[in-house]
């Protein structure tokens, strides 16, 4: 009988890693009901939600929502070996006037028992006459009703640790409110954490519950969370922070935390969730494409 050395075995590669499937789903409501005034909780379920482990808070997802008059979002099928690219270039290709309207979110809460995921949705503006597609979705969406979601995905939102530092410092405004809310869910027991949150008014303010020992300042209208952050005294120790809301504003934080505080810049987490007089359907800026390219560099420890 013939033997094979056990170097021989050691070189042989082994089989390849079977294909991913894409984290895409058809998701359909099964509730809807208010938060505050100008904030709407839907709750989507899938049987395939009872597999999906979220790995920690501000678990970002793309929502495909349908064009006017169709009763759930034209998307392609994804292939079978999981290619990203592929896939995004067939929904490109997409007429536009047929292509779903695709806008970010953050995952509020998942049940994976109900195979449910809730996602909030601030109502932008009051009457409902310059709603974008997603609040004018949210204002009108009843059980049944239909969206595609893809993700969580590591590939775009890596998962974030709000006890990473001594201390946490979280700023957000009310579309980034639902995010904020998961990092604090996640706080270690009695970590300290300073919270700004710009929201319209008291009507606004929800609770937060968590198992840290959070101080929240809620920064009603127009008030200003840079100028709030830039007032504050910081506790003293190692901190890390997590900042987002209006994009021009992120940034101004962030230069203020690295550049003026001594914040290391690994040790903030930021993102823009809207920019001033564009849409997600309008193209980066230049701006926009240098947070991008520094938010990787940042991921990949440069």
């Amino acid at each position: 009988m013939t033997t094979t050395p056990p170097s021989s075995l050691s070189a042989q590669p082994g089989p390849a890693p079977a294909p991913q499937p894409l984290p895409l789903r058809r998701l359909t409501v099964t509730a809807v009901r208010p938060v505050t005034p100008r904030m709407v909780r839907v709750t989507l379920g899938d049987p395939s939600l009872a597999e999906v482990s979220l790995a920690g808070p501000d678990r970002q997802v793309k929502l495909y929502f349908p064009r006017l008059g169709q009763p759930e979002p034209v998307l392609p099928a994804p292939d079978p070996d999981g290619d990203v690219m592929r896939w995004y270039a067939a929904y490109s290709a997409i007429p536009e006037e047929r292509r779903p309207w695709m806008r970010s979110y953050t995952l509020r809460s998942h049940d994976p028992a109900a195979a449910t995921v809730d996602v909030d949705f601030l109502l932008h503006g009051g009457d409902g006459g310059g709603d974008g597609p997603a609040t004018r979705w949210a204002r009108g969406a009843r059980v049944g009703d239909v969206l595609g979601m893809f993700g969580p995905s590591d590939h775009f939102a890596p998962p974030v640790d709000p006890g990473t530092g001594d201390w946490a410092l979280l700023v957000a405004d009310a579309c980034a409110l639902p995010a904020l809310a998961t990092l604090v869910a996640a706080l270690p027991p009695g970590h300290r954490a300073l919270a700004y949150v710009q929201v319209a008014d008291a009507a606004e303010e929800q609770p937060l519950p968590t198992a840290g020992r959070l101080t929240v300042r809620w920064l009603h209208s127009d008030a200003s969370p840079e100028d709030a952050v830039r007032a504050a005294a910081f506790p003293a120790g190692r901190p890390y922070a997590w900042l987002a809301g209006e994009a021009a504003t992120v940034r101004a934080l962030r230069r203020h935390l690295v550049e003026e505080r001594g914040f290391d810049r690994r040790a903030v987490d930021f993102a823009g969730y809207w920019r001033r007089k564009l849409t997600q359907d309008d193209s980066p800026t230049e701006e926009d494409l240098a947070e991008a390219r520094e938010r990787l560099a940042l991921r990949d420890g440069q």
